[in-house]
């Protein structure tokens, strides 16, 4: 078991102004889009040691972002997010394993009604008190889907004879969580 030096155990709120959940994807073979979402919320429940922490999120679909509003529109239709049918993102941790100095958080994430399980990549950015008084903990999570494992399969043709998109969608988390009180 393990203990992460100042990351002490309680509950930590996922802090939406320091805080982006974004995803990019493979565009036309040649680049890449970016996106985020403007609306999310968590918890992290850290044990007294790692192993016996958890964490659940929600993300709110409708809040996606790529800063070109045709596509975001896009984007929430039933081609990709259908999120009218299905507003929200969820993951529910199940797990969480320390390896050397890398820490995986395993968990059932819910996309367009769909759950599969899926291992996020942490880094421990450390823990520092804000000028407010607010013990707050920083973090990086990563990892990739197949968008088709989730029901989000439209694709175009391209002039050369590609894709429009490509199959595999990397999630990151880049957050600050604050202790609450």
């Amino acid at each position: 078991m393990t203990a992460i030096q100042g990351l002490t155990a309680g509950t930590w709120n996922i802090d939406p102004t320091h805080t982006e959940v974004g995803f990019v994807v493979r565009h036309m073979a040649i680049s890449k889009v970016r996106g985020k979402f403007e609306r999310f919320e968590g918890a992290i429940v850290v044990g007294d040691q790692i192993e016996d922490s958890s964490v659940n999120a929600t993300v709110e679909v409708k809040s996606v972002n790529t800063n070109q509003e045709q596509r975001d529109e896009h984007l929430r239709t039933s081609d990709f997010f259908l999120a009218d049918e299905h507003p929200t993102i969820t993951f529910a941790s199940k797990s969480v394993r320390v390896d050397g100095s890398d820490i995986y958080v395993l968990g059932d994430f819910t996309m367009r009604g769909v759950t599969k399980e899926i291992e996020l990549q942490v880094e421990f950015g450390g823990v520092t008190v804000d000028g407010y008084g607010n013990t707050k903990a920083g973090f990086e999570a990563s990892t990739t889907i197949n968008r088709k494992d989730f029901g989000v399969n439209w694709n175009a043709p391209t002039e050369a004879g590609g894709l429009t998109l490509g199959d595999d969608v990397k999630l990151h988390i880049d957050g600050q969580a604050m202790l609450a009180a």
